[in-house]
């Protein structure tokens, strides 16, 4: 296991991920870091994105994830031209409204960089290497 993924339960602080980030050598060749934390919505996934009239609310989700596939897409987000720090916190098991699903958090030395290094780490991680099945209210 890499140091980029993080391993725990409960998700961690973004105020101690960056006071970490900031202590870390490569700080010094940042100039922005971006945060983005998923949560399970009410809305289905088919109906926000797909446009699907009649889905039912959800009342939760199944959440899991293959840490390789994750550590593969890390290293490749790492490779990505001004990315220098990366943390990777991913939830799992049965969730509820609210529950947090993902946290990352990119850094790297310029915007259109950093912007462009989490959209593919998140983009990766959600088509690669996770399993999300809604569960809708009756």
């Amino acid at each position: 296991m890499s140091q980029y993924l993080v391993k725990t339960k409960k998700r961690p602080s973004q105020d101690a991920w960056l006071t970490e980030a900031w202590a870390d050598p490569s700080a010094e060749k940042i100039g922005m870091y971006l945060t983005h934390c998923g949560v399970v919505r009410g809305s289905a996934k088919a109906l926000v994105r797909y446009g699907e009239a009649g889905t039912k609310p959800v009342a939760g989700m199944y959440f899991s994830y293959d840490e390789e596939k994750v550590e593969r897409v890390i290293e490749e987000t790492l490779a990505l031209p001004g990315i220098y720090y990366l943390r990777v916190w991913l939830n799992s098991g049965v969730l509820v409204l609210g529950d947090p699903i993902m946290q990352v958090m990119v850094g790297g030395d310029i915007r259109p960089h950093v912007i462009e290094g989490l959209q593919f780490l998140v983009g990766k991680i959600k088509i690669e290497c996770v399993v999300e099945e809604e569960t809708y209210k009756e």
